[in-house]
């Protein structure tokens, strides 16, 4: 399971809070139209990348913002 996570706690932690920032901002109001519409779908990105903690995008990139786990 440790394989397949590719991103750093500290970004986990950032994409959650992004996450939650977007979907406030969509749901509460706060943005109307349709940014607030983009909001509440793409806040549902980060988040759910960050409570996993793998990146589609990072694996088709070969990115990796952790330490690779042991071998």
């Amino acid at each position: 399971m440790a394989k397949l996570i590719n991103e750093a706690g500290w970004e986990r932690v950032a994409r959650v809070i992004l996450g939650i920032v977007l979907l406030y901002l969509g749901w509460a109001g706060v943005v109307s139209g349709t940014i607030g519409t983009a909001f509440k779908i793409l806040g549902f990105l980060p988040l759910i990348t960050g409570f996993v903690g793998w990146c589609p995008a990072y694996s088709l990139l070969g990115i990796r913002t952790n330490k690779a786990p042991p071998s």
